[in-house]
């Protein structure tokens, strides 16, 4: 298990560098946080993808949703702690030089308590979700749960099948490509993937429970401990939140492009 641990500390941030080093050689007109915040995106495709794939894997290799087991459980999460750790350094990075760009006072200076609070108070969520994950997800599969539910773990994991696609969607804005119709087409799958993947896989877990034990899928939640419900909700909720947000920035960008498709009407007209 020490070497899953080891592998992640080495791949995600050599893959982060590695692709900073790259892309700033590369686009040499891209200001520092381009470079940063693409490279800190392609680094979360991979730990997402290999996520996912890893989900997949084990769910398909459970026929028992409690009792059956699989190697890759344990091993993904210790591989997978390090990028959790990292990330959180690589969006602070991301948003200094993002800041920087904009000619905030307080990032013109350099690295301070400032900018560090600026930083976590912008991003205080996904900061929470990483350090959750690290604190409180990983113990609990390691060493709380004595064997039981691989499957259910797997079913998480696949959670992050949507996060290629968003992080995707964050690169063609950085490149400019936000009007395209491959930016649309890109929104279309993130709302799908992170509706499926990351709120509809609730009920699904249930419902696979309650079929291997002859219980309806209204009547799961009440043969369930308390304390796996409220770990549920407790994931659930941000997942609600961020849907919604995904939302209404869908619904200002199709308003957005709908002014704007008017607009290139109008001046058709005035030109006949």
């Amino acid at each position: 298990m020490l070497t899953a641990l080891l592998c992640g500390a080495v791949v995600f941030p050599g893959l982060f560098f590695s692709f900073r080093k790259g892309l700033r050689d590369t686009f040499t007109h891209w200001s520092e946080a381009d470079v940063v915040c693409v490279s800190e995106r392609l680094v979360s495709t991979i730990h997402a993808s290999l996520a996912a794939a890893a989900g997949v894997t084990v769910v398909a290799s459970c026929n028992d949703v409690m009792t059956d087991s699989h190697w890759l459980v344990n091993w993904f999460v210790l591989f997978g702690a390090p990028y959790m750790a990292f990330d959180i350094f690589a969006m602070y990075l991301s948003h200094y030089h993002t800041q920087r760009v904009r000619g905030h006072s307080s990032s013109l200076s350099g690295h301070s308590l400032q900018t560090v609070k600026a930083f976590l108070s912008k991003d205080w969520m996904l900061v929470l979700h990483h350090l959750a994950l690290l604190l409180i997800f990983m113990p609990i599969t390691l060493f709380f749960r004595r064997g039981l539910g691989d499957f259910f773990i797997g079913c998480l994991f696949t959670t992050e099948f949507s996060t290629p696609f968003v992080s995707v969607g964050k690169i063609l804005i950085q490149l400019g490509l936000d009007d395209t119709r491959l930016h649309r087409i890109n929104g279309v799958i993130i709302l799908w993937s992170f509706f499926t993947c990351r709120i509809l896989l609730f009920p699904f877990m249930y419902w696979m429970y309650g079929r291997q034990f002859g219980v309806p899928l209204h009547r799961v939640a009440f043969h369930l401990p308390l304390h796996c419900n409220v770990g549920n909700l407790a994931i659930l909720a941000p997942q609600v939140y961020w849907f919604i947000l995904l939302l209404r920035k869908a619904k200002r960008l199709y308003l957005r492009q709908s002014r704007g498709g008017g607009n290139e009407k109008l001046l058709r007209r005035n030109e006949k």
